[in-house]
């Protein structure tokens, strides 16, 4: 029988709130699988489950469903017990489903959500390039002056017409990773789903060039429709290889020719329609042995090239060069601060005595176990990836702290 992992990282409103001790209990058709607590870092797992074989998930077909689905309830003491159903468990991946819980409130005795199904599985409308209204060139207005990647967008839970619908605000590269684990199977090969999340990111950022909605009175970013734009999924399980790939190019992006703002790149399951690409053919291009940019201008055209966007200033500080073991400096000096800084959180991060700026055994250890705990390499090395991740939960349990003392 397959089989996939799942790993639940539980919340108390925020990621730098993690919660001790909560009870996780995954259960499919009403009946219990395991029952498991967090450790000191609100993680439980890894949790082994079936699920059917990932050959399912390697040819587009409508018989069987290509991942199994679970639902996990968390408790704890003085928080509403929560439960995301049909969490997704692919064959021989690593699933991450992220919980946050809230205080007990006297009206809600508990807070239910479901994964919907992923885009290729579910039935979901298509995007359409008539629904943009752009102008007659075809080129969108810009607004900004340069391409940046922000901390937060604003995702807005609807049509753009539904004001009814609500707006969250959601970090950057979870939204990305949202959206790439709801649209594409992680089981796919790497360069396919690199190309795949190259296109989700350009899109975004194509949004919040050109302020598509904002200049339009609307208070959001974007949408969480596919007629209009990314299939964004609240509380949606995320998948390791897609989270990976997120974290490694997050500020990539794609533009076509001399054109300064980034591709509005479209795509759809299976389609031969000009300017869009194909999901199920970026597969097979990947499966022949095509990389990321062959796939991208295979659909895109060849003017199409891969540029790095600026990342938000709002983040403490901007990664400069890797670290590591023997290193002294300013950057490492930040480093230790940083992660010292963290342990108010995560004390189960060991601390780093006196830091000096020199990258020590102590440094080392700080490194790994962060690592550990947020998904990376543990390579003891703090590189671009883990300078953004340590970046990240900083400004986390910075807001976090601002919150309790203001």
């Amino acid at each position: 029988m397959a089989s996939g992992n799942l790993k639940v990282n539980v919340y108390n409103g925020t990621i730098a709130n993690p919660v001790k001790g909560a009870s996780v209990t995954i259960s499919k058709n009403g009946n219990v699988i395991t029952e498991v607590k967090t450790d000191e870092f609100g993680s439980a797992g890894p949790i082994t489950l079936e699920t059917v074989s990932k050959s399912y998930s390697e040819n587009e077909q409508f018989e069987v469903r290509p991942y199994e689905t679970y639902d996990v309830k968390v408790e704890a003491l003085g928080l509403t017990p929560t439960t995301i159903e049909d969490v997704q468990i692919f064959d021989g991946v690593m699933s991450m489903q992220d919980i946050y819980i809230t205080s007990i409130d006297d009206n809600v005795s508990s807070d239910t959500y479901e994964v919907t199904p992923n885009t290729l599985w579910g039935d979901y409308p298509d995007n359409n390039l008539s629904v943009e209204n752009n102008n007659d060139s075809g080129i969108a207005p810009i607004v900004l002056t340069r391409v940046v990647v922000p901390n937060n967008i604003i995702v807005h839970d609807g049509v753009p017409s539904n004001t009814n619908a609500p707006n969250y605000t959601v970090p950057f590269i979870d939204y990305i990773k949202n959206v790439a684990s709801s649209e594409i199977y992680s089981t796919w090969p790497t360069e396919t789903i690199k190309a795949n999340i190259l296109a989700i990111i350009s899109f975004t950022l194509n949004r919040i060039y050109t302020e598509w909605y904002k200049s339009r009175g609307y208070d959001f970013t974007i949408t969480s429709t596919t007629s209009y734009d990314q299939k964004y999924t609240r509380n949606g399980t995320i998948f390791e290889p897609i989270s990976d790939i997120v974290d490694d190019i997050f500020n990539n992006y794609i533009r076509s020719g001399i054109r300064m703002e980034p591709l509005l790149a479209h795509y759809k399951n299976n389609t031969t329609e000009s300017g869009y690409l194909s999901q199920w053919g970026s597969k097979e291009l990947g499966d022949q042995g095509y990389d990321a940019l062959k796939i991208l201008r295979y659909y895109y055209g060849n003017s199409i090239n891969i540029y790095e966007a600026d990342v938000s200033a709002s983040y403490p500080y901007s990664f400069t060069e890797t670290l590591k073991k023997g290193d002294c400096s300013q950057n490492v000096y930040l480093l230790q601060n940083a992660l010292n800084y963290i342990r108010g959180s995560y004390p189960g991060i060991p601390v780093i005595n006196n830091p000096s700026g020199l990258f020590d055994d102590q440094t080392l250890n700080a490194v790994k176990v962060f690592q550990k705990v947020f998904n990376l390499p543990q390579t003891g090395e703090v590189d671009y990836k883990t300078w953004y991740k340590i970046s990240y939960i900083l400004t986390a349990v910075e807001d976090l702290t601002r919150s309790v003392y203001n």
